[in-house]
């Protein structure tokens, strides 16, 4: 049975974490499920910001699973190239492209439990697709969202999928999506991984963890980074 004070405390950080970003939400470009498929499973060891760079290249020369499906391999991996362990990923698109087409026509389902058949897709990247391409609510546990619900003690599991249940507990389905960018938006500019910058932390008097970085507000003002996209 979930703690009520445990609740209270994670839907109040989550109210000042959607204060503090407003504008928060994915911050890979995607115009259709089937690009944010794509750009997820690109973003693996990479940023954001290295991914939107290849995106438009890549979505000219294969706009859809079809197009991608009889890629080139030569090709594409020449274009994904600077995103890092191109030669896997360019296998992972091709496979994940051809079970669309085989599979589902072409088209990404709207569905976990069909996402997560697909080559190359966990839930993690499910619950991406889901909730930021078709609305349907998931939280989706990266390094940051893991990293900060251990922190604000919401969950103590490493284990990915135990702790996607932990911290949905906490929180009404329909706040699912938002709580994981939340999380992730303050993970990359303030809550760092070595070191967080609790002296310029919004949710400072709420964390138990409070402390494992600089509080004082100076120091802690050079350590925040202004954009995320890591």
């Amino acid at each position: 049975m979930t703690d009520t004070s445990l609740v209270r405390r994670a839907r109040k950080i989550d109210r000042m974490l959607a204060g503090t970003y407003p504008d928060a939400r994915s911050e890979l470009d995607f115009e259709n499920p089937f690009q944010l498929l794509v750009v997820t499973v690109l973003s693996a060891q990479t940023t954001d910001r290295r991914v939107n760079a290849v995106s438009p290249t890549l979505f000219a020369a294969y706009p859809d699973a079809h197009a991608m499906a009889g890629a080139d391999r030569e090709r594409l991996e020449q274009i994904i190239a600077s995103t890092g362990f191109f030669r896997a990923k360019a296998e992972s698109l091709l496979k994940l492209s051809q079970a669309l087409v085989e599979r589902h026509d072409g088209e990404v389902p709207p569905r976990l439990e069909d996402l997560v058949e697909l080559p190359g897709v966990g839930r993690k990247t499910a619950n991406v697709v889901l909730g930021n391409a078709f609305g349907i609510p998931g939280i989706t546990v990266d390094t940051h969202v893991g990293r900060l619900a251990r922190r604000l003690g919401w969950t103590q599991q490493t284990d990915a999928v135990k702790a996607e249940h932990e911290i949905g507990a906490l929180f009404p389905k329909r706040d699912w999506t938002m709580v994981s960018h939340h999380l992730i938006w303050h993970g990359r500019r303030i809550c760092h991984a070595r070191t967080p910058a609790c002296g310029a932390c919004t949710i400072a008097r709420w964390c138990p963890s409070y402390g494992e970085g600089p509080t004082d507000p100076a120091v802690a003002a050079r350590l925040v980074k202004t954009e995320g996209r890591a």
